[in-house]
């Protein structure tokens, strides 16, 4: 979330996409490993909840189901909102061990060294705790 809305702040994207897709992009991830078909399982639920839950009209929902079937794919896109979704999610790689390739990234502000360092090192800092994870 902190990375999309500081991307967005400087491409323009579309801030509502960028934000549903911090939050469901990854809600049917069943691990932090190598769960391929995750993001095909995230953007059917945003189509199961969409409309009683997601309120973004049917261009902007299309984005966020795009977003989330393909984040982890390493593509890039000529959609600012979705590019800014990927890049997002890719700077914050730093939580499973990983850092962030800048051929990965397709906006200017995530490859600006400076701005992908300080995503690398928050993605470092583990604000989530798996001590009640199962």
């Amino acid at each position: 979330m902190i990375n999309g809305r500081l991307i967005a702040a400087e491409t323009g994207a579309d801030l509502e996409v960028v934000e549903h897709f911090a939050l469901l992009h990854d809600v049917m991830r069943a691990d932090e490993n190598r769960d391929i078909q995750h993001g095909n399982r995230s953007a059917d639920f945003v189509r199961q909840i969409a409309d009683d839950w997601v309120h973004l009209g049917t261009v902007r929902q299309e984005q966020l189901i795009e977003a989330c079937t393909y984040h982890s794919m390493g593509r890039l896109t000529h959609d600012v909102t979705i590019q800014t979704c990927w890049d997002a999610d890719r700077l914050d790689l730093g939580r499973v061990g990983t850092k962030p390739s800048p051929t990965y990234l397709g906006t200017k502000i995530a490859r600006d060294p400076r701005f992908l360092e300080s995503a690398y090192q928050r993605s470092k800092k583990s604000f989530v705790s798996y001590i009640f994870a199962r």
